[in-house]
């Protein structure tokens, strides 16, 4: 109900329940590498997380090349006074990785949802999440009844060609009908779109994935008993996001 009740708060809920969702991103990111030996400081990591995440919209006046330099000379300079100094640059690139890996897909979404005119923006971010659902979904029953041909074995032994083709194609008439009917975009516009998430989706599940099994784990944490953790649900949206907003907003379609 509280989900619900932020929801629908429109932007200054939305605002909280993307900031709540990025640090519980974070911290699990921050689990998955310290398995790998490179444990991001919580100094770093969570406050620039946060920061990428609003950058387009709530912190969009603190200039971004003054918060990366502060990255760069405070927070790499720190390690040279704190313990286990060996590891400080792979843990610092770790903190900046993992700060906008998933702060500025999330920046995108709040960017769709704020740049889009006439109150467009949410329908805007529901097309994107729908698309990526319905190309999950599609991907994961087809490759368990039809699928024979492994796609990319060595990060991913369950996924096969047959699905990956199968989230591809049914990317398309979601993207398509929902972009060119209810968004009005040329249908060209729509298709290409639809192709660009089809395909960034899959990348962004394959990508979690391999960081998945650098950590030797088979989920991200627990928190969503059944389902993994909150990157275990978000992987296949994390790039969409970035690809979309950048297109339409390159082409004047916002």
């Amino acid at each position: 109900m509280a989900l619900v009740g932020l929801l629908l708060a429109g932007w200054p809920g939305i605002s909280i329940v993307v900031v709540v969702v990025a640090l519980l991103a974070l911290w699990e990111f921050r689990g998955l590498c310290g398995r790998m030996g490179l444990l991001p400081p919580i100094w770093l990591i969570y406050p620039l997380g946060v920061y990428v995440t609003l950058s387009g919209t709530l912190l969009e006046a603190v200039p971004m090349e003054l918060v990366l330099s502060a990255a760069l000379v405070l927070g790499l300079s720190a390690f040279l006074v704190l313990p286990d100094r060996g590891m400080g640059l792979g843990r610092w690139a770790m903190a900046l990785a993992g700060a906008f890996s998933i702060g500025l897909p999330l920046d995108s979404y709040l960017l769709l949802y704020r740049s889009a005119p006439g109150g467009r923006g949410l329908i805007w971010v529901l097309i994107v999440i729908l698309t990526v659902v319905v190309s999950d979904s599609s991907a994961l029953l087809v490759g368990q009844r039809f699928g024979r041909r492994p796609f990319f074995p060595a990060v991913s032994p369950k996924k096969t060609v047959e699905g990956a083709l199968a989230g591809l194609v049914c990317c398309l008439p979601v993207m398509s009908l929902g972009g060119a009917l209810v968004l009005g975009l040329p249908a060209w516009h729509a298709v290409a779109l639809a192709v660009m998430i089809g395909i960034v989706a899959q990348a962004g599940d394959l990508v979690e994935s391999q960081m998945k099994r650098s950590a030797g784990v088979k989920d991200s944490s627990n928190l969503i008993p059944g389902h993994g953790g909150v990157l275990d649900r978000l992987d296949s949206l994390l790039f969409p996001p970035i690809v979309v907003y950048l297109y339409a907003s390159y082409l004047h379609l916002l």
